[in-house]
């Protein structure tokens, strides 16, 4: 997956989602676009273009949790 590398914020996005398979998680996103504006759907749409290019077999070995603030 080294291609496919998420940023921390990227990460945090993917984990608010609740979704067992990575397609799952896309519908979730993408349904939740129109919702969004600014960085916040830049943000998203970035996210989806790589959870796209990803196998299933790499998300489902994304160990994924929201990030602490520091």
């Amino acid at each position: 997956m080294s291609m496919n590398r998420f940023t921390v914020e990227e990460t945090n996005l993917i984990s608010i989602y609740i979704a067992d398979t990575r397609r799952e998680l896309i519908g979730e996103m993408t349904g939740a676009l129109p919702y969004m504006d600014g960085e916040m759907r830049e943000l998203a749409l970035r996210t989806l273009a790589k959870l796209r290019t990803m196998s299933d077999a790499d998300f489902a070995a994304l160990a994924v949790s929201a990030a602490d603030e520091v």
